[in-house]
């Protein structure tokens, strides 16, 4: 019993002695235990310097009232020095001036307004379920072969024909009749 309370004592100190617990910017110091009662308080004892954590923000280099953004990176300066890091004459870059880029913001927000309003047109037709829109009329269509179908089977079974069917149903619906 005391070696397996031993062991589970050693594992526990050398699970909290290692570098992967500890924050960055923390270091950390393993401290033996002088009695049980003190082994959660002295195990997990780590000291923070202030002088390692920097809690400013980066800055943009190219503008220093600006914050460094993420995936901002300079890979021109990077690899400088590299004779096979082309900066000039790369195949499909093009110089664009301001105006240039203002002409083809706007052509290029026309266009977008323009198919806007495509997609939203189809969307309204697609909502419609009433009136002359294509799914009223693939309903109709569909009922209507539905119906024309179960006709041709009841004057297969019954004899009687589709006008003999019409006129029995308005007959039982009560628009024609004896007439009094």
């Amino acid at each position: 019993m005391m070696t397996k309370n031993l062991t589970i004592f050693l594992t526990v100190l050398s699970v909290t002695c290692t570098s992967a617990f500890i924050s960055p910017g923390a270091s950390q110091r393993c401290v033996m235990p002088t009695s049980a009662s003190s082994l959660p308080t002295q195990l997990f004892a780590s000291e923070t310097a202030a002088s390692d954590v920097d809690d400013n923000p980066k800055m943009n280099p190219d503008n220093p009232a600006l914050p460094a953004l993420k995936g901002d990176y300079d890979w021109d300066a990077e690899y400088a020095a590299d004779d096979d890091w082309i900066t000039t004459n790369v195949p499909g870059k093009i110089v664009v001036n301001e105006i240039e880029l203002a002409a083809q913001v706007t052509e290029l927000s026309k266009l977008e307004e323009k198919y806007r309003a495509i997609r939203k047109a189809k969307e309204y037709e697609d909502a419609r379920i009433i009136g002359w829109v294509p799914q009223a009329e693939m309903y109709n269509g569909r009922y209507a072969m539905f119906f024309l179908a179960v006709g041709l089977l009841t004057e297969y079974w019954t004899g009687i024909s589709i006008p003999g069917q019409i006129e029995e149903m308005a007959r039982v619906g009560g628009f024609i009749g004896p007439e009094f």
